[in-house]
């Protein structure tokens, strides 16, 4: 769904988005406030359209979200990163069914991000230029790292000086030589406070 439908404008994630949201009423916890934690670009893609739901859909629209983190995330247009993700979820595939896929998605991605672009904006937007312009305005903490090969530092940073723009509260973390998603694992102690902190503040704010 992350590397094909997406890239190909299906927005497949949108059923996982709203099932996700219905766990909310299965467990009963829809009155609580609520704060999305994101990982990589898949979980901001998931993001997009959860935000879509969360203003456009009834049963969704009373729902209390008072912040989001962004961890790794949100990337945009980095090939050579998606094709070192994917390459990672593959690593214990058949090494043809691998390389298959890795130039599949190549294909796809050059195809519909490049060459089919002005065609594919008319029905279809991409999950980072969302992200930019979304109607949100609670809170948001990104983390990220310089050292991150998957997800660009700058594309962190360009998504920051946007939703500041929009007059939204942003707090933001470079942990310069951490990895993609490794964040936690390097700097536990840190990265754990600052999680909790943000969190007490947004529920206090």
């Amino acid at each position: 769904m992350v590397f094909f439908s997406e890239s190909l404008g299906i927005p497949s994630l949108r059923v996982l988005a709203q099932k996700l949201l219905g766990l909310l009423f299965d467990y009963e916890i829809e009155k609580e406030p609520l704060l999305f934690h994101v990982f990589s670009n898949a979980g901001a893609m998931l993001y997009r359209y959860v935000l879509e739901l969360l203003h456009t859909h009834q049963h969704f629209c009373h729902l209390r979200v008072v912040g989001t983190i962004f961890d790794s995330s949100p990337g945009d247009g980095n090939l050579v990163g998606a094709l070192r993700a994917l390459a990672a979820i593959l690593e214990h595939r058949a090494a043809a069914l691998r390389l298959l896929l890795l130039v599949a998605f190549a294909l796809v991605a050059v195809l519909f991000r490049v060459l089919l672009s002005p065609l594919t904006t008319l029905f279809h937007s991409h999950f980072y230029d969302r992200l930019q312009d979304a109607a949100s305005r609670w809170p948001e903490l990104y983390l990220y790292s310089q050292a991150d090969k998957v997800v660009l530092a700058r594309d962190v940073e360009r998504m920051v000086e946007a939703r500041l723009a929009h007059r939204v509260l942003v707090h933001s973390v470079d942990f310069v030589s951490s990895a993609h998603v490794s964040h936690l694992r390097a700097y536990p102690t840190y990265y754990t406070s600052l999680c909790v902190d943000f969190m007490r503040s947004c529920v206090h704010c």
